[in-house]
Formats: structure tokens, sequence, C-alpha cells
């Protein structure tokens, strides 16, 4: 005998009402509709002022202790202030030059990995549907540490000797990750155009290459925004892993400042923390914007 409680995928019954079991209408999302945007949906949906009553709870232990230091809380803030210009101008604009250059190598190379996914040849498309899969799944700090290991620190031509930065580095080992999720967001803003817009294509003769390039790509290009500025903002937040590797960004110029001050443990909470408020300040518009962009660009079926 049929069990009227027994739950069933897609599939509800209702024994007051009926003794037949009642399948479920399909729940389908709108075309078009970006799925990597979670980051930004939470960084959006955290208050600015929760953030700061969350650090000052944070900092209520560390100033009550500061309060027995003969190293106060204020002489720590006034060290910070001397260190700005240092830690800002020197150290956070290096994180924006990184998260730069990788977002534009990243989404370079992820746009011809992701038309490679759709590609009718086989050995391309699986060419390109391994690459994304292997870098997009694979660990930022391992691809970075592999990429320190691996690569030269200089180039000889003749007599020529070009040496490579450390950020340079850093910035080829992180567009790695990052080509393989714009590889994806280009794959899935192509199949999320209709069908009917291929057909169409096809009626009027229009070779693939003329239909991807003039009536496909038009059309996906709206749909990426989204996705790629929340990836650009989960880049920045990222680029402080490149500290690992010696790069003299906000990270280490802290650590370095707090070294020629002799460590003091109460110097912890105002570098990082003013490190933390000002990837936050830089993000979170990026998020909002983010959200907006997906509203506006969302289509609906």
């Amino acid at each position: 005998m049929f069990n009227y409680f027994q739950k069933i995928p897609e599939v509800s019954s209702f024994p007051r009402q009926t003794d037949l079991p009642v399948l479920l209408p399909y729940q389908a999302s709108s075309s078009g509709d970006p799925v990597d945007l979670r980051f930004s949906r939470w960084l959006a949906s955290s208050s600015p002022w929760v953030m700061v009553l969350l650090f000052l709870v944070i900092s209520l232990y560390p100033m009550i202790v500061l309060a027995q230091s003969k190293y106060t809380l204020e002489d720590a803030f006034y060290t910070l202030w001397r260190w700005l210009p240092c830690i800002v101008g020197s150290g956070f604009v290096m994180n924006i030059l990184i998260s730069f250059f990788t977002m534009l190598i990243g989404t370079v190379a992820g746009v011809i990995l992701g038309l490679g996914q759709i590609s009718v040849h086989t050995p391309l498309r699986k060419f390109s549907w391994f690459t994304t899969q292997l870098f997009r799944n694979s660990p930022w700090l391992v691809l970075l540490f592999i990429v320190m290991l691996t690569f030269p620190y200089e180039f000889e031509f003749g007599d020529r000797i070009i040496s490579i930065p450390d950020w340079m580095k850093a910035v080829f080992g992180l567009s790695l990750p990052i080509m393989a999720n714009i590889s994806e967001v280009v794959r899935g803003a192509v199949m999320s155009v209709p069908t009917g817009q291929w057909e169409a294509a096809e009626s009027l003769a229009f070779s693939r290459t003329q239909t991807i390039w003039k009536i496909i790509l038009p059309q996906s290009f709206k749909r990426m925004i989204p996705p790629w500025m929340n990836w650009y903002a989960i880049l920045t937040m990222a680029t402080p892993l490149v500290s690992l590797l010696g790069v003299e960004e906000i990270v280490t110029l802290s650590r370095q400042a707090m070294e020629a001050e002799d460590n003091h443990p109460e110097l912890l909470i105002p570098f990082f923390g003013f490190a933390l408020v000002i990837f936050f300040a830089y993000c979170y518009p990026i998020a909002r914007w983010t959200l907006k962009l997906e509203k506006r660009y969302s289509v609906k079926l």
C-alpha cells in the first residue's frame, strides 16, 4: 500500500484532499540571473554600522589591557598616523594595482577560455573545460607558491638582464583562478541567451563566428557585468595573500612598521583594524553597485 507520508522528490501528497501524488510545478529562474553574487549579496547586506559595532566589541578586551600598559592606545594610534602615508600610499595602492592588472589579464584569458568551452571543436572544448576546472578548484595560495617557486627572477636577452618583480609574479598567480572563474561567467552568460537567437541567426545564413560576435555576445555582455564586478571585489580582498611572497603591500608594510616600533602588541589592533576598514570602504560600494546592476540587467521571462 502507498504510504501517504512517504517523501518523494518533486512529489507531494495531500491525504486530506486526495490520495493521489501531485507533481509540483517546476520553479524556473529568470534568464541570465547571475549565480556568482553570493559575496556581493553578503557584503551589501551588512550595514557599515554593524561592522563598526563588531570592531568595537572585539576591541573592548584589548582596550582594557591597554589601559594597564605604559604604551597607551593614544600612542598606538599616533604611531599609525605617522606610518599612514607609507601604508596607504605604497601599501594599499599596491593592492589596487595588483587587483587591476590581475583582473585585466584574467578577464582577457577568461573570455578566450570561456568561448573555447562553447566551441564546436571537441579537442578545444575539452581542453578549455579541463583548464577551467583545474584552476577554478585549486587553492589560490597553492597557485601563488607554485608561481613563486617555478618562475625565474630574471631573464637574460644577450647582454640585457630583465628582472621580474615579485608583484608581477603575484599578478600571474592570482590571474589563473580569476581566468577560470571568468571563463565560467562567459560560458554561463552565453548559454543563458535563448536558443531562438541562435535559430534566428541561422535562418539569416549567419556563420557561427558572426552569430557569436554580432548577436550572442552583445546580449551576454550586460549579464557578465554583475558577476565580473563581484569577482573583482573578491580578488581585491584576496590580494593580502601576496604578502607571503614578500610583496610590499598593506599587510607587509604594516608588519614592517610594527617591527620598526619594537613590536608592541598594542599596535596590532590599530594597524590591522585600519586595513580592515580601508578594504571594506573600497569593496562595499562595489558590492552595492553590483546588486543594482544585477536588478537592472536581469531578464525576466
